[in-house]
């Protein structure tokens, strides 16, 4: 020996050193129940992983390996576009008040050097009375 000297693990810490820790399985009895249940109430995949603690993508993998049957996409009404959404000339009218859900804009062909369309350019622009001339 040259006078140094190091601790040798004992045989117990060597075998816990070299075995892997358990992992949780992600996909227990109860998550793919509390999946499948939610799958048929109508749940987006993104709300399913937040209540079930994965991902999304998970949960869309977890579906497809499972065989739940597809949902049917509804197809949703278009939504009423909003100042941001225009690609061109658009009536800037607003339909109902800012703070509702279904507040928008007109959205018709402006009348060309205003920024609505010929209803909402009667409504907007008022013309002047006529002064009677001094005597």
């Amino acid at each position: 020996m040259d006078g140094s000297w190091t601790l040798e693990p004992s045989e117990a810490e060597r075998v816990e050193v070299c075995l892997p820790k358990p992992v949780e399985p992600t996909w227990t009895p109860e998550r793919v129940a509390q999946l499948t249940v939610l799958w048929q109430e109508g749940v987006t995949t993104a709300e399913i992983g937040r209540r079930i603690g994965v991902s999304k993508n998970a949960v869309i993998g977890k579906v497809h390996r499972i065989g739940l049957v597809p949902r049917v996409i509804k197809e949703l009404p278009a939504p009423h576009r909003n100042v941001f959404e225009f690609t061109g000339p658009a009536c800037m009218w607003p339909i109902g008040h800012p703070t509702d859900a279904d507040f928008h804009f007109c959205g018709e062909r402006p009348i060309a050097g205003k920024p609505y369309c010929e209803r909402h350019v009667a409504l907007a622009y008022l013309k002047p009375k006529e002064k009677p001339e001094a005597a």
